[in-house]
């Protein structure tokens, strides 16, 4: 057994980026009833974006947001950070789901990175923001084609990629589990703890009401507006925007349009320069696997790495268990990978292990819509590719509650709901039959017959 496996037993059940970030401002819940033009339910990521953005088109308004945890607690603190210039969950995606908006789809989500970036400037943001690129790589013979393919598909549509073989491809990683990688130099990360906290910071100083510790169970409409149920009392607004994508929704109708999946990481302690040379990665860039089970790699700022992925766990009967954060066999199947991708350091010590949750829907991309006579917008269903994809959510909800007829809500990818998951014991059958399509396919580059069923209705099954 190896060092890192060993220390998995004393790693800390906490996401890294929690250590991090330094305290925060209290933010109670709300003492009394509560009156307001736009509520926001949920603080994460996609809360936190609309209500800043709402503030900008609204400045006089009064905006609340209210959290059941305390903001980013959920989803967005605790993945990976990796912020994809796409809002499709890549080109391929987009190309095979929408091939009439997939040009759109690809500057769209361009052109959202671009603005992240902006706004994090123009707001003050230290997120540990870093645009230096992306590398995929590939195990197998089919793997090496997909990239190619994607390549292919970058140029098409104007994007920069560079195919890495030999020492090439040693010069950026050195393994060897890996034959093949494609570079693609538009892409980031940041740091998710400090991406939560600078938005939330910015919002109080936008003058935005956060409540913490207030969940919301339950919404109903009355003339002028909504109200949300609290345990403290009544939030009567003109809209509201549901931003809870992992959490059980509040809108009965959406409650099978996306299913809780989790999925693990482990942490390094910081590696020395010496270390890292070792396996031939001195960027700053991230880097991911091919398979459909696939791992994402990254370093953070001290020069840890970070190894996550691979599995995808969806418990009987959408079970949302606290436990499941801390408690899973991944954590050793992960760490075991870790070490078999990158030998000269399988005796590097792990401080961090954790578990997220996924808010994942069947076409794997986030959708939009309004309820409630259109006083309510929603968007969820991120399946793991919401860093930067919830900004561009954001803007939508908001163009729906205006009233605004724009490139984002006239989307397809917005405008439709995903192919719906049914019922157990069905929904558990067929993802584990999707599962176990997917890792045949990993090992023999053959999809399985179930899973080219599911492709022909525009089903899909990723994290």
């Amino acid at each position: 057994m190896t060092n890192a496996m060993q220390s998995l037993a004393t790693a800390k059940r906490t996401p890294y980026w929690t250590d991090t970030t330094g305290p925060r401002p209290a933010c109670p819940p709300p003492q009394a009833d509560l009156r307001c033009d736009l509520a926001v339910v949920g603080g994460g990521f996609t809360g936190l974006w609309t209500a800043l953005e709402a503030r900008r088109r609204m400045p006089d308004a009064r905006i609340a947001l209210v959290d059941a945890g305390v903001c980013g607690n959920a989803a967005s603190g605790r993945n990976g950070g990796f912020c994809a210039p796409s809002i499709s969950h890549g080109i391929g995606n987009a190309m095979q789901r929408w091939p009439k908006e997939a040009e759109a789809l690809v500057r769209l989500g361009m052109s959202n990175l671009d603005d992240f970036e902006s706004d994090l400037a123009e707001f003050g943001m230290d997120v540990e923001f870093e645009r230096e690129g992306k590398l995929t790589v590939a195990a197998t013979p089919w793997q090496i084609e997909g990239l190619k393919t994607q390549q292919a598909l970058r140029r098409r549509f104007g994007g920069e990629s560079h195919f890495l073989e030999g020492d090439a491809l040693r010069d950026r990683l050195k393994s060897p589990v890996y034959s093949a990688g494609l570079f693609e130099p538009n892409y980031a990360l940041l740091n998710p703890g400090k991406m939560v906290a600078e938005l939330r910071r910015v919002a109080l100083a936008q003058g935005v009401d956060i409540h913490e510790h207030t969940p919301v169970t339950g919404i109903s409409q009355q003339a002028g507006g909504v109200v949300l149920t609290t345990p403290g009392g009544r939030i009567e607004a003109s809209q509201a925007v549901l931003a809870t994508n992992a959490a059980p929704p509040l809108l009965r109708r959406l409650r099978s349009a996306v299913i809780p999946i989790f999925d693990y990481t482990i942490v390094t302690r910081p590696l020395e320069d010496e270390e890292l040379a070792a396996i031939g990665w001195t960027g700053r860039y991230g880097i991911a696997d091919s398979g459909n089970q696939f791992h994402y790699v990254r370093k953070t700022a001290d020069n840890r790495i970070l190894w996550g992925g691979f599995d995808a766990i969806y418990h009987y009967g959408s079970r949302r268990d606290t436990a499941f954060l801390t408690e899973s066999d991944s954590f050793a199947r992960i760490a075991a990978n870790f070490a078999r991708a990158l030998p000269p350091l399988a005796d590097v010590a792990l401080t961090h292990a954790w578990g997220g949750i996924i808010d994942t829907s069947a076409r794997t991309t986030f959708f939009a819509g309004t309820a409630q006579g259109g006083r309510v917008a929603y968007a969820m269903g991120f399946t793991g590719q919401g860093v930067s994809a919830s900004r561009f959510a954001a803007l939508t909800m908001l163009d729906l509650l205006q009233g605004r007829e724009t490139e984002r809500t006239a989307l397809s990818m917005v405008r439709r709901r995903p192919f719906p998951f049914p019922p157990e014991p069905f929904r558990w059958l067929g993802i584990r039959m999707a599962q176990h399509g997917l890792a045949r396919e990993d090992a023999t580059g053959r999809r399985s017959v179930f899973n080219r069923v599911l492709d022909r209705f525009g089903v899909g099954f990723d994290s």
